[in-house]
């Protein structure tokens, strides 16, 4: 993950610069987020307000620079929590909306991840119709995608990550968000193929061959499009022909073979039952056949 930090940080950069200056207006420049003007018309308050509000334009401003200038200086911890006193003390002006969200992404920054996503979720809650919602939900899927461990650990924050990519995908098809989702899709899904044959591995050399298969078999049905499918239908071969079940074996290897005849996977399945005097031979009415040959 620490390799895409580098290139996602300056997607998000941008998303934030895109998303924050297209509020303010079609001609400003798109550093124009990073400043407040005092002559921008403040979102109207609660009736009986309006005086202290206007009193109060020269204090939103400082404070709101105050964020960005930390912001600017990677201070991103002292950016969020100024971000939120911009909200908590001037809650009704035009500034504390795009305030919520930078102080999401200053807190992505921070690798505080939770703190990211409760602010977006919060966001979200609060304008769920605004234009600015497809990165907020952008951002909760980055956070958690950020948090991805190694396939020897819990994946718990791959599952979520899986989730809440997948809700860009389906709320905002056209966006670029959804272009960028779609491939932290594909790698949440090979990362998550990765931890079943991690454990189906473990099971097999401890001869629990059932559960072994069972691993093997979430890969298959669920991951199928992932590079770990060659590998678990090896696997399968190889469980499969422990129990005896050698038509189940047979099938493995030979859609194995049908679909990736050059791979080591292949010549390996294909070694393990020339062993016991089998060949590779499909059982159409095998769920790995129903299964694999509707993608491949």
């Amino acid at each position: 993950m620490t390799q895409q930090r580098s290139w996602l940080a300056q997607v998000l950069r941008l998303a934030v610069i895109l998303v924050v200056s297209a509020g303010v207006s079609a001609c400003s420049g798109v550093d124009d987020w990073f400043s407040y003007d005092d002559s921008a018309p403040a979102k109207k308050p609660p009736s009986g307000t309006e005086a202290a509000v206007v009193d109060d334009q020269d204090s939103v401003g400082r404070l709101y620079n105050k964020a960005v200038a930390e912001l600017r200086g990677k201070n991103y911890i002292k950016a969020a929590k100024e971000f939120d006193e911009v909200e908590r003390q001037h809650p009704y002006s035009s500034w504390a909306r795009r305030a919520m969200l930078m102080s999401a992404y200053s807190n992505y920054e921070a690798n505080n991840y939770d703190a990211a996503i409760v602010s977006a979720r919060r966001f979200i809650q609060l304008h769920p119709g605004n234009k600015d919602a497809a990165y907020a939900y952008y951002l909760i899927g980055v956070s958690y995608y950020e948090q991805i461990s190694d396939v020897n650990r819990d994946q718990e924050a791959t599952k979520k990550a899986l989730k809440a990519l997948s809700e860009v995908k389906r709320r905002f098809p056209d966006s670029s968000y959804a272009k960028d989702a779609e491939r932290k899709i594909l790698l949440t899904k090979d990362h998550l193929a990765g931890k079943e044959m991690t454990v189906g591995r473990y099971y097999l050399r401890r001869l629990a061959y059932v559960a072994a298969i069972n691993r093997f078999r979430t890969v298959i049905t669920d991951y199928q499009t992932t590079s770990h499918t060659p590998e678990a239908l090896h696997r399968l071969t190889e469980a499969y022909l422990a129990l005896g079940i050698n038509s189940e074996a047979q099938t493995a290897a030979a859609v194995l073979g049908y679909n990736w005849p050059q791979s080591q996977w292949y010549r390996d399945a294909y070694a393990a039952l020339a062993s016991g005097g089998l060949q590779p031979n499909e059982n159409k009415q095998s769920w790995i056949s129903k299964t694999v040959k509707k993608i491949f």
